[in-house]
């Protein structure tokens, strides 16, 4: 028994002396760009969001927590907080059971299934500015294709990027449009490693296609279905790209999404010090969210 242990104690410290040379040639220039490209501007934004500064020279104008205070009483910062939440919802409610019902439509080997699984991915693909300016030319009241179907059935086209009431679920049908070709694609994958055994036991045993639905896809795909909620709401957080060259956060504000807030106040305006403030707060509310769900829903995963 005690020549088995030594055995595998010393088999430990021969893999462990194996990798060392590897550590030690891979490690320390990764410690050095993270913490270049990532710990510093982490620490230096925290710094910035406690001064009156705009970009230009050292920052001397300390003020404390007042641009937090500021950021609070904002009424943008409200609708931009509001709107991620809302991608979120429309995420995880129209968006992950979109991409289900299509990837259970598309994971069996059937005739024309691998066509469907690239059209319905190619949005994905796309550039998220791309998608951005062909969405707005799609949305033109006077040029676009609404105005083309409009002018069609003699009726005035609408102007939905115009409209402060509309304009953000205009964005939240592109979102949809732009990313449930990617959760699709981890549901198919998903689906693909389940023993179709189950299924044929199932179908024996008289189960309807429900049934066997609930029962066995549900439970066996859990796992993926936490890992693409997961990257829904991470993703709605920091969404920016698309949102820019569709609405620019407009009209008044109604489209605002944190990262856009965060580019038109701090960038835009060159309020770097309240911008910064706003990186914090995203950059809580982010790793809040984020290691929460991990340790609540996915810690066996």
């Amino acid at each position: 028994m005690s020549s088995a242990i030594s055995a595998v104690s010393t088999g430990r410290r021969m893999g462990i002396q194996g990798k060392l040379p590897v550590l030690i040639l891979f490690l320390p220039p990764a410690l050095l760009l993270f913490t270049l490209f990532v710990i510093l501007p982490m620490g230096e934004a925290a710094w910035y969001s406690f001064y009156d500064w705009n970009g230009y020279g050292i920052p001397e104008k300390f003020i404390g927590f007042k641009n937090f205070e500021t950021l609070w009483r904002t009424s943008a910062f409200a609708t931009a907080l509001g709107n991620n939440f809302l991608i979120i919802l429309v995420s995880i409610v129209i968006q992950l059971p979109l991409a289900l019902w299509l990837a259970t439509m598309v994971s069996n080997r059937i005739p024309g299934a691998v066509v469907f699984r690239l059209i319905f991915f190619m949005p994905y693909v796309l550039a998220d500015v791309a998608a951005g300016l062909i969405w707005r030319f799609v949305y033109d009241g006077d040029y676009g294709l609404f105005a083309a179907i409009a002018s069609m059935f003699n009726v005035a086209a609408p102007y939905v990027l115009a409209d402060r009431h509309l304009a953000i679920y205009a964005v939240l049908a592109v979102i949809v449009w732009k990313y449930f070709g990617f959760h699709m694609m981890l549901f198919i994958a998903g689906l693909q490693n389940i023993d179709k055994s189950y299924y044929e036991a199932a179908e024996i045993d008289g189960a309807s296609r429900w049934q066997r639905f609930r029962n066995i896809t549900l439970p066996l795909l859990a796992p993926t279905i936490r890992l693409s909620v997961f990257f829904s709401v991470v993703g709605s957080l920091q969404l920016f790209d698309m949102i820019m060259p569709l609405t620019g956060g407009g009209p008044s504000n109604s489209t605002q999404t944190m990262v856009t807030f965060l580019y038109s106040y701090g960038i835009t305006r060159m309020k770097v010090g309240f911008g910064s403030a706003i990186g914090v707060v995203l950059f809580i509310i982010c790793v809040t969210l984020a290691f929460g769900y991990r340790r609540i829903f996915m810690r066996n995963d």
